[in-house]
């Protein structure tokens, strides 16, 4: 079951002025190790070193592909992607990579 709190809208005008929200919390963040210690209790034939090593080539590889204009698909959890934030040109002949792209972030959108 997902964990949250409660809270109230403190805006004084609007739509959903004072009303009562839910917000997911959480009290732990798993890096690579700690998934994979996890992992291996769960009737794992797997060590922890071994599933450490398989995620971290995961994680490399998802990277390579997003850079190289890829989507990756982890079924049950994600459609991961790669997303831009850039400023306008005047023209096309005005665009460029260091003028004009702002940044980059890592798109997740929910599967399954």
């Amino acid at each position: 079951m997902i964990r949250y709190k409660i809270y109230q809208n403190q805006q004084k005008k609007g739509l959903n002025a004072g009303k009562w929200f839910a917000r997911a919390v959480s009290d732990e963040t798993f890096d690579l190790a700690k998934l994979a210690e996890h992992m291996s209790k769960h009737n794992s034939p797997y060590s922890s070193g071994v599933i450490k090593g398989v995620l971290t080539d995961m994680v490399d590889c998802i990277k390579e592909l997003l850079l190289d204009g890829k989507s990756v698909k982890i079924d049950d959890l994600a459609i991961f992607g790669v997303g831009i934030r850039s400023k306008a040109a005047e023209t096309l002949e005005e665009f460029s990579l260091e003028k004009n792209i702002t940044g980059m972030r890592l798109k997740a959108r929910a599967t399954g």
